[in-house]
């Protein structure tokens, strides 16, 4: 009922607004499909772990630096509140860099989105 109000209410949007509509349906439902946000977080974990392992980021402080684990450093990057000592210890350079950024901003919304549309399906009567 309230994932086809969105989809009604998409139309009546300008188009940037529409685009951001498509957007937001396909990847999380309007945040009323919660797994769908788990299965993007899964997806930005694997493809961390195999852009960070297949070229690690140096470490800022090598002597300090706990060893590298790219699973770990996606994960670290992708959970906004949990942190494994592996973000803050190591430094990406080049288009990585750019894709740490992407994994931070991305779990900051797909976490929020999982969390809240979990609780939703969970505090419903």
């Amino acid at each position: 009922m309230q994932l086809a109000k969105q989809r009604r209410h998409r139309t009546t949007l300008p188009l940037y607004g529409r685009l951001w509509g498509h957007l937001q349906d396909a990847t999380v439902g309007y945040g009323f499909r919660p797994m769908r946000a788990a299965g993007w977080l899964a997806g930005l974990l694997l493809l961390g772990t195999l852009a960070f392992g297949l070229h690690p980021p140096r470490p800022l402080k090598a002597d300090e630096a706990p060893g590298f684990n790219a699973f770990a450093y996606a994960l670290d990057l992708l959970l906004p509140i949990i942190d494994f000592g592996q973000e803050k210890a190591y430094a990406p350079q080049g288009w990585y860099q750019w894709l740490a950024y992407l994994l931070i901003v991305a779990g900051w919304v797909l976490a929020t989105t999982f969390v809240a549309g979990v609780n939703r399906a969970v505090s419903r009567p």
